[in-house]
C-alpha cells in the first residue's frame, strides 16, 4: 500500500504543506489544533496578522459556535485546502456522515484538498459518526487523512502516526494540469526522511494484535468514563458543557463571563486543576476552557470534586 507513510503526526501535520503552492488559498476551523494554523503561518501562507481581530489576513476562518452547535459552515468562497479535525480537538463535537458528506461535495465541486484529522476515532461510540472520511463516497478523490498513535494507543512521546494519500487523489496547478499528490508526498518523504525507528514500529505493530486491541478498548473506556464523570460533575454544576461524547476532550463555557485565561487563574488558584484556556485554539475559542479525560480515575473525581467545592457558576 503505496500511499500509507508512518511518521510522527505533528511531523505529517507541518510537513504535508510542502506538497501545496504558497498561493493556496486555505480554511481553518476555528478554534481547532492550532499546528493546523501555525504550519501555514511558517509556510508563509497566512498573510498578515491582525493583532486587533486576532486573525491572520489570508486564512478563511470557519467558526466553530455554541450557535451552530461548533460544527462549522462551508466557506462561502472557494478554498483550495480545507483543515478538518472531526472528533473535535479541542471541542470534542463530531461530524454525521451526512453532515461530512457537505464537505467531500464542496470539495468535488471547488477542487479543494480536504486535510481530515481523525486522531480520535478510537473514541467514537455512536453509530453515525465516521471514523474514516473514506466512509464518504467519493473522499479518496479530495481527501487526505491523518491517523494518530498517540491518542489510540497512548503513543505521546514514543511518536508514531500515518497518512494515507490514496492514489486517486490529484491536486492542480495554476493553469487546470493534474498533479498527483501521493507521487508528490512520496518525493517530499524519500528526500527529507528517514522513517521511524524500527523498534517504534513493532511497537505500533503491536496495536493490532489481539491483545492489543483488547488493551487498547480498555485503556479507551477508561477515559470515556473519565470524560463521562467530568461532563455530569460540571453540568450538575450548572456550566455549559460540550463534547465527552466521542471524545476524551469536554469543552465548557467559562462562567461569570470570564475570559479564558481568568478561569484558567481561578481554577489554577482555587481547585488547583489545570486546563487548556480555549483562547489557545483560535478567536472563538475565548469564553471557553478545555478539559482532558487523560488520567486516573481518582484524578478525575478528585477534580471534579475540587470545583464544585471552590467554584461559583
Amino acid at each position: 500500500m503505496k500511499y500509507l507513510y508512518l511518521m510522527e503526526q505533528n511531523v505529517i501535520l507541518g510537513n504535508i504543506v510542502d506538497i501545496f503552492s504558497e498561493n493556496n488559498k486555505v480554511a481553518i476551523t476555528d478554534p481547532v489544533y492550532p499546528v493546523f494554523l501555525d504550519t501555514n503561518v511558517m509556510s508563509g501562507r497566512s498573510g498578515k496578522y491582525d493583532k486587533v481581530k486576532g486573525v491572520y489576513k489570508n486564512i478563511v476562518y470557519l467558526p466553530e459556535t455554541a450557535e451552530n452547535d461548533f460544527k462549522p459552515g462551508l466557506p462561502k468562497q472557494k478554498v483550495d485546502i480545507i483543515y478538518l479535525c472531526f472528533p473535535n480537538n479541542p471541542t470534542g463535537i463530531s461530524l454525521t456522515k451526512n453532515e461530512l458528506k457537505k464537505w467531500v461535495d464542496y470539495a468535488k465541486i471547488n477542487k479543494s484538498v480536504i486535510l481530515f484529522d481523525a486522531a480520535y476515532e478510537a473514541f467514537i461510540t455512536e453509530d453515525d459518526i465516521p471514523h474514516s472520511i473514506y466512509e464518504i463516497e467519493g473522499a479518496k478523490n479530495v481527501a487526505i487523512e491523518f491517523k494518530s498513535y498517540s491518542k489510540t494507543a497512548g503513543f505521546t512521546g514514543i511518536r508514531c502516526s500515518y497518512v494515507v494519500i490514496p492514489k486517486s487523489l490529484k491536486g492542480f496547478t495554476e493553469k487546470g494540469e493534474e498533479i498527483s499528490l501521493n507521487k508528490l508526498w512520496n518525493r517530499r518523504v524519500c528526500t527529507k526522511f528517514n522513517g521511524v525507528p524500527y523498534i517504534v514500529q513493532r511497537a505500533a505493530e503491536a496495536t493490532y494484535t489481539e491483545k492489543g486491541k483488547r488493551q487498547i478498548k480498555e485503556n479507551i473506556n477508561y477515559y470515556l468514563e473519565n470524560a463521562k464523570i467530568i461532563k455530569q460533575g460540571l453540568q450538575d454544576m450548572g456550566f455549559k458543557v460540550y463534547g465527552g461524547v466521542n471524545s476524551p476532550y469536554v469543552w465548557l463555557k467559562t462562567p461569570n463571563n470570564m475570559t479564558s485565561w481568568e478561569f484558567f487563574d481561578e481554577l489554577l488558584e482555587k481547585a488547583n486543576v489545570v486546563g487548556i484556556p480555549g483562547s489557545g485554539f483560535g478567536p472563538n475559542g475565548e469564553g471557553f476552557f478545555r478539559l482532558t479525560a487523560f488520567g486516573t480515575r481518582e484524578n478525575t473525581i478528585e477534580a471534579i470534586n475540587r470545583i464544585k467545592n471552590t467554584i461559583k457558576v
